[in-house]
């Protein structure tokens, strides 16, 4: 994109799977503060050109099988797969303050594709310091081993509104 559009100053990709977009947005909030620049533009995209990708979840059990997504339901089963683009622009001195943002690996885990529960709350604490929080949109992707690991870290938070858009939106995966 800084090369098509003549844009100028960092730019950098992320592939962290489901994380991707918001590592970008992270990385691209520290540059406004940091005085690295002054705009930023953070993209994801997710586009499902073969079915070779979906075939490989499906046999993992990592997609539902029942077609629909079950987030934080004792029938969850698995996600579905979305495609998608979302591109946002940050002006370094708007009206709007970035309150909080932090990005840690998970570590170790159950699986490879798991939560681990103390690193999601030790990200959420990092992330919050000092904020009130009211509402929450979650990675949520319908599994019977990751929502209740997020939930229990979310569990942190006084009297919070979870949410989870996958169900209806699908997992946009570096998207998300």
């Amino acid at each position: 994109m800084s090369f098509t559009f003549g844009l100028r100053g960092p730019c950098a990709a992320f592939d962290t799977a489901c994380s991707s977009a918001v590592v970008a947005l992270h990385a691209g909030v520290r540059g406004l503060q940091n005085g690295d620049c002054d705009l930023t533009l953070v993209s994801g995209v997710n586009a499902m050109l073969t079915s070779t990708i979906s075939a490989s979840f499906a046999v993992a059990g990592m997609t539902s099988a029942t077609g629909r997504c079950h987030t934080f339901d004792r029938n969850a089963d698995g996600y579905l797969r979305g495609e998608g683009c979302a591109l946002l622009l940050l002006e370094k001195d708007t009206s709007i303050k970035w309150r909080g943002s932090a990005v840690m690996h998970n570590g170790q885990s159950a699986t490879f594709t798991a939560l681990n529960a103390s690193s999601q709350k030790d990200l959420l604490q990092r992330a919050l310091q000092g904020t009130t929080v009211t509402s929450v949109e979650a990675h949520g992707t319908g599994t019977r081993l990751g929502d209740p690991i997020e939930v229990s870290a979310l569990s942190l938070l006084d009297r919070v509104c979870v949410s989870g858009a996958k169900a209806c939106l699908g997992h946009g995966e570096p998207n998300a």
